[in-house]
C-alpha cells in the first residue's frame, strides 16, 4: 500500500516539478508569471496534437515506436507552450505591462485555447496505446521488489524532470550564466550597467521556463493518466499548486524534487485516506497552508538566500537607470 502511494506521489509530483522549475527560472529573472497554469495547458494541447498526428500517420497503433513518439510529443508541446510564453514575454519585457494582470490573462487564454484545440482537432484515438508507451518504466512487474518499483517503474518524463532540476540548480548557482540571470532578477539596472543584456536574459528565462512548464501538462495527460484527457481546469489547478511550490522550496530547484513529492503525496492522500468530504477538501488545501507558513517564517527570519528576487514582479525601465 505504501509503495503504491509513494509511486503515485512521485508521478503526480512530477507534474508539479515541471511547473515549479519553469516558474523558478522565470522568477529568477524577475518575472512573476501567473500564466504558468495556462502555459501548462497549452503544453498539453501541443503534445497531444503532435501525438494525434503521429498516430494517424501509422498503418496500425501497434507500429508506434517509443522514440519518435517522445520526440514529436516534446516538439509540439514546446512549440505551443513557448509560443504562449512568448506572448507573455513580449507584453511584460518589451511593452512592460503589469506582470500579474498579464499572467492571469495568459492563464485564461491558455486554458481556453487548449480546451478548444483538444475538443476540435484532437480525437484522442489510440491515446491509450501512446500513453502506455510513454509511461513505460524499467520495472513494470507489480510483484517486483518495492524499492525497485518506487525508483524504476516510471516513464521517461519523470527521470527527465529530476535531471532538469539538477541541471537548473547547477546552472543557477555554479555558472556565469546563472550569476547573470540572478543579477537580472535582483537588480537589472546594475546588471545592465555591468554589460549584461537584461532583455535577452529575461526573454530566454521566460521562453525556456515556459517550455519546461508545458512538459508538466503533457506528462499529466500522456503519462500519469495513460492517455486519458481531463478538462483544462484540472491541469490549471496543478499550475497554481506549482507556483505555490516555488515559494515552498525557496526558489531552489534541487529542493523542488523533494517538495514536489511531498505536495503530490498530500494531494493523493485526500483521495486515499478515509474521511468525510470536508476533511478531504481541507487536506487538499494543506500544501497552500504549508506554503503560507514557509513564506511567513522566511519573512520573519529575513535570510537573503531564502528571499525572492528583489525585482520580482517589477518592470525594468532602462531610461530610469
Amino acid at each position: 500500500m505504501f509503495v503504491t502511494f509513494l509511486i503515485g506521489a512521485i508521478a503526480l509530483g512530477t507534474v508539479l516539478l515541471y511547473g515549479c522549475l519553469g516558474e523558478t527560472l522565470m522568477e529568477k529573472s524577475g518575472h512573476l508569471n501567473l500564466g504558468v497554469p495556462g502555459i501548462m495547458c497549452m503544453g498539453t494541447a501541443g503534445g497531444c496534437l503532435g501525438i494525434e498526428l503521429y498516430m494517424k500517420g501509422l498503418a496500425a497503433p501497434a507500429n508506434a515506436n517509443w522514440f519518435p513518439l517522445i520526440l514529436v510529443a516534446v516538439l509540439f508541446s514546446v512549440l505551443l507552450s513557448v509560443s504562449t510564453g512568448a506572448i507573455y514575454a513580449f507584453l511584460t519585457v518589451t511593452l512592460r505591462c503589469n506582470q500579474n494582470i498579464t499572467g492571469l490573462a495568459i492563464t485564461t487564454f491558455g486554458s481556453g485555447l487548449a480546451q478548444f484545440i483538444m475538443d476540435t482537432y484532437v480525437t484522442r484515438k489510440n491515446f491509450d496505446v501512446a500513453g502506455k508507451l510513454l509511461s513505460r518504466g524499467f520495472v513494470n512487474d507489480p510483484n517486483a521488489n518495492g524499492v525497485l518499483r518506487v525508483f524504476f517503474s516510471h516513464g521517461f518524463f519523470v527521470y527527465f524532470a529530476i535531471v532538469l532540476a539538477v541541471v537548473f540548480a547547477v546552472v543557477l548557482n555554479r555558472t556565469r550564466i546563472g550569476l547573470h540571470l540572478r543579477s537580472v532578477g535582483e537588480n537589472p539596472a546594475t546588471a545592465d550597467a555591468d554589460g549584461v543584456n537584461v532583455t535577452a536574459y529575461k526573454y530566454c528565462a521566460v521562453l525556456i521556463g515556459s517550455a519546461v512548464s508545458g512538459f508538466g501538462g503533457l506528462f499529466y495527460i500522456m503519462d500519469y493518466l495513460k492517455g486519458s484527457w481531463e478538462n483544462a481546469s484540472t491541469i490549471e489547478a496543478f499550475g497554481w499548486l506549482a507556483i505555490a511550490l516555488v515559494i515552498f522550496t525557496l526558489w531552489k530547484p534541487n529542493l523542488a524534487i523533494f517538495g514536489s513529492i511531498l505536495f503530490g503525496g498530500l494531494f493523493i492522500a485526500a483521495f486515499v485516506l478515509k474521511g468525510n468530504p470536508m476533511q478531504k477538501e481541507l487536506l487538499k488545501l494543506l500544501p497552500y497552508v504549508i506554503t503560507v507558513l514557509v513564506l511567513v517564517i522566511t519573512s520573519i527570519r529575513k535570510k537573503r538566500e531564502n528571499q525572492p528576487p528583489a525585482s520580482l514582479g517589477l518592470s525594468y525601465f532602462r531610461e530610469e537607470r
